[in-house]
Order: C-alpha cells, then sequence, then structure tokens
C-alpha cells in the first residue's frame, strides 16, 4: 500500500491489512498467489450469506462478516438494513472469481419484482468483507470506479485528480502509470472493471472495494475515501516502484 497521505483509522486499517489485495502484487518473477478458497468453499459461504439475507437473519449475517467488518457495524445495523430489504422468495449463486485473498461472488435474489444481482466478496476465510445490489451505485462507489477505469484507459492525468490534493503530493501521472502497468502485466492483462462495493461506510474514513477482472484473477482493489468523498489511499504496493 501507498504511504498513506493520512492516517488509516484502527478499524479500518484493521480491514485493510486483514485482506491485502489488489494492486499489493508481487516483484517481478515471483508468482501471483491467489486465495486459497476453493470455489465450494466460497459458494457455501455465499449460500449461508444469501439464507440469512433471506430470512432477514441479522444476528447469522452479522456473525457470517470478516472479523475487522463486524468489529466495526453493529447487529443492530444490520438488522436495520435487512429489515428495509423487499421479501426474497429464493436466491442462488450465479458466478464465483477467485482472486488475490479475496474471492468474488456474483448471485441473483428473486423477489417479487423481479430478480436482483447481487455482489459478495468474501476473504479468506470464506467470511462477508461487503455485499451490495448491483444495479445500485452510491457516490463514493462512482468516484472509485471512475478511478479506476481512467487507470484502464491509461488516462494517468484524469485519474490523478479524483485523488485528494494531498496523495496528488505522492503520486505523478507516472507513479500511476508505472505501477498500474506492472499490474496489469503480472495479473495477466486487463479485461473489465466489474462493480464497486462499499465495505465500510459512515465515519472519518471510507473504504470502497472495485472488483477488476484481469486475465489471471478478479482482484478487489482498496479505494479509501474521507468523509468528503475524496480519495486518501489506494492499495498500490510500494513494490510497483
Amino acid at each position: 500500500m501507498i504511504r498513506p497521505a493520512v492516517k488509516l483509522s484502527a478499524a479500518l486499517l484493521a480491514l485493510v491489512l486483514s485482506a491485502p489485495m489488489g494492486m499489493a502484487a508481487p516483484l517481478d518473477g515471483e508468482q501471483l498467489t491467489k486465495t486459497e478458497l476453493s470455489t465450494a468453499q466460497a459458494t457455501a459461504a455465499a449460500e449461508l450469506a444469501l439464507e440469512a439475507l433471506k430470512d432477514r437473519d441479522g444476528g447469522e449475517l452479522h456473525g457470517a462478516l470478516a472479523d475487522a467488518v463486524r468489529a466495526s457495524v453493529s447487529k443492530a445495523k444490520v438488522q436495520k438494513r435487512l429489515n428495509e430489504l423487499t421479501s426474497i422468495r429464493r436466491t442462488r449463486v450465479v458466478g464465483v472469481a477467485p482472486g488475490y485473498n479475496t474471492t468474488t461472488v456474483d448471485a441473483v435474489v428473486v423477489t417479487a419484482d423481479g430478480d436482483q444481482p447481487l455482489l459478495m466478496v468474501l476473504d479468506e476465510d470464506g467470511k462477508l468483507l461487503a455485499w451490495k445490489w448491483s444495479q445500485q451505485v452510491q457516490p463514493i462507489e462512482a468516484t472509485a470506479l471512475e478511478f479506476v477505469r481512467y487507470l484502464a484507459d491509461e488516462r494517468w492525468v484524469l485519474a490523478r485528480t479524483k485523488l485528494s490534493l494531498q496523495l496528488q503530493e505522492e503520486l505523478s501521472p507516472a507513479d500511476l502509470e508505472r505501477k498500474w502497468s506492472k499490474l496489469n502485466r503480472v495479473s495477466g492483462g486487463f479485461r473489465k472493471v466489474k462493480d464497486a462495493v462499499i465495505a465500510s461506510q459512515g465515519g472519518d474514513q471510507q473504504l470502497v472495494l472495485v472488483a477488476v477482472a484481469f486475465g489471471k484473477a478478479t482482484s478487489n482493489l482498496f479505494v479509501i475515501f474521507d468523509n468528503q468523498g475524496r480519495i486518501i489511499n489506494v492499495d498500490i504496493s510500494r513494490d510497483f516502484v
């Protein structure tokens, strides 16, 4: 990760360190390490979370969260979110994409209003880092998506404008080009930006995971915001010098 322009909160730092991923890739000549979570294990973990979602069981879903996420959100808050959902008839997992220390799961939730696509991100232990309805995009998710798409399009100057002024002092357009190009190379080539999902929100610092499909894996890039919606950190490794 880049040396942060501002100090990360303890909770957010714990979450980032608990699942290092995305641009924190190995040096040249090393093998990329994918998650050890198997497709079957990821599917089973996702199905448990989906069942809790269907039953509106806040306690069960809270228990399915990754440790750092669970520590940052109460059961009551999880239950409140579930109580706001439309009644769910059934669910199914439709895709599992292993990445670097994470797994991205695509699911479909069937309600009276029809099929609703759902995105979930699991850690190495099959615990839930984040989930969202794929058709809904919040402002910081849109900013994170735009930032990563600029990187993918090699529009380094525009990508840099999405960073806070402090972070811009640490990262030049050339730095972004060098780091993204190496990630792209060792990951088997960029394919597409899938989606973004908020893992932590509402505090002084907020975390968005951006799912990016490469040739060798789907990587979830960490993009960290302040409470004003400005990018203050991204998980580009110091190894990419």
